[in-house]
């Protein structure tokens, strides 16, 4: 059986009709791994024996009749900015090259609860900011789909090892895009969750109030199911939601007829960035929600460049905040892109921190109000396709390419899904948004855009 290609939910089936064990995905997938990451820097960290033991008791645990739900004996991988103990978690930088945890961050044990097999930990950019840099202890991934060209950050890793099809989900964390990002550029499914619903606790922060985790993954199913594993309240998380989880495949392929569709064309269709692939790959998706029942307006939002401005003097003064002490006593051990970033924290005055917090509560309400009329937002995930190393933009100026921050900003939770192949032979993708802790819509209509643009039928590049 050739396992690459099998979906979670697929694995799963295999795995209890016994036609595929957890050790044969999980070899299978270090054979991928040994094969292909040489020249594509996905991993930082490839943990077999973990891995073999992980699936040696994920085998003798289903045998005995014990079963740990969806994720049992499922590969998976870690960003490397997520505790794992006893085994290093870097923050792809040399200030942490020595750091071994001692305990879990709660993904991981969520994981580990679940059944889940550990592959290893994945490059990032420096911290989850600085990057795609080549100064750094590891070098930057590349996407599978074009290996002189940026997979988008901070996830890198992850996007690259489930585009290239080494793992079918991995973790990433999203303070500006950093899931939703990589996911668009590597033809991806990507999920920022709800501000609150994924615990952070043993996740090395870069902005407090920006900080989301969540999963990539090769389908909108493969993310439902992992963040039915990983959503809930943890009370030692100070920003943690006590909110019910709900069942995020029971409505999974339930479609759109009589749901309702805003778009803010305004933030993205005379952007200065903006090509015309992805003008009308959000054009055609529209059209194809029309077509499958939906009603889809255009509505007006405040200005994009006011989330933007907010979201960057929140994530820059905090991010200073988190890193002060080693800025002034180990400034040249960071990378050249991840210094330069963090020292304009140090210019944010109080008064602009602030204001920025004040100017996030009334954006959050802007976009409440459009859900009191809306199921749904849709709008760009990315203005253009992956640039090449040589051309990169850099990530915190106006000019980004990204246009995930204002869900950042308001803490709605967003979906990347890929809708097809720009001219240049690269993924493009569309962004769904729905109301706070409404994950469940937002899966509900990102499968049905998965499904009508046809990009179930599109093979990764690996």
């Amino acid at each position: 059986m050739d396992t690459a290609d099998l979906s979670i939910a697929a694995m799963g089936r295999a795995l209890r009709d016994g036609s595929v064990t957890s050790e044969q995905l999980t070899k299978d997938a270090l054979d991928r791994i040994a094969a292909k990451d040489a020249g594509l820097h996905a991993f930082v960290l490839v943990t077999r024996d973990r891995a073999l033991a992980d699936a040696h008791r994920a085998d003798s645990e289903l045998k005995a009749s014990i079963d740990r739900g969806p994720f049992h004996g499922i590969p998976y991988a870690l960003k490397d900015i997520y505790d794992t103990g006893g085994i290093r978690t870097t923050c792809h930088s040399k200030l942490r090259l020595d750091n071994v945890p001692a305990a879990d961050s709660v993904v991981a044990a969520k994981f580990t609860e679940a059944g889940g097999v550990l592959l290893g930990k994945l490059g990032t950019h420096e911290f989850a900011i600085g990057g795609p840099s080549f100064d750094l202890p590891f070098p930057p991934a590349r996407n599978p789909w074009n290996v002189e060209h940026v997979t988008g950050g901070s996830s890198s890793g992850s996007a690259t090892a489930i585009a290239s099809r080494m793992v079918r989900m991995a973790m990433g964390s999203d303070t500006g895009g950093s899931i939703r990002g990589p996911a668009a550029w590597c033809g991806l499914a990507g999920i920022k969750p709800t501000y609150g619903r994924v615990s952070r606790r043993g996740v090395f922060p870069l902005s407090w109030t920006l900080d989301h985790c969540g999963p990539l993954s090769r389908s909108v199913e493969d993310s439902a199911i992992t963040l039915g594993i990983l959503a809930g309240y943890d009370p030692a998380d100070a920003a943690s939601a006590a909110v019910p989880v709900a069942d995020y495949l029971a409505g999974l392929n339930k479609g759109v007829s009589g749901l309702r569709v805003g778009v803010p064309r305004a933030f993205f269709q005379a952007a200065p960035v903006v090509t015309q692939d992805v003008l009308a790959g959000i054009e055609r998706t529209a059209n194809q929600l029309r077509a499958a029942g939906a009603t889809v307006e255009d509505i007006t939002l405040p200005d994009y460049a006011l989330f933007a401005a907010a979201g960057r003097i929140i994530m820059m003064a905090e991010a200073y905040a988190i890193h002060a002490a080693d800025l002034r006593t180990r400034l040249l051990d960071y990378g050249t892109i991840t210094a330069n970033r963090f020292v304009l924290g140090a210019a944010v005055m109080a008064a602009d921190y602030i204001n920025a917090l004040r100017a996030r509560r009334e954006l959050t309400d802007a976009v409440n109000a459009a859900f009191s009329r809306y199921d749904v937002l849709l709008t760009a995930s990315a203005l253009r396709t992956a640039p090449r190393f040589d051309a990169t933009v850099d990530a915190m100026s106006s000019a980004s390419p990204m246009q995930t921050i204002p869900f950042n900003v308001t803490g709605h939770p967003a979906m990347s899904v890929p809708v097809g192949l720009a001219s240049d032979g690269l993924p493009i993708g569309v962004q769904i948004v729905g109301r706070p802790f409404d994950e469940a819509m937002v899966f509900r209509v990102s499968r049905a855009v998965e499904v009508l643009s046809g990009w179930e039928s599109v093979a990764l590049p690996g």
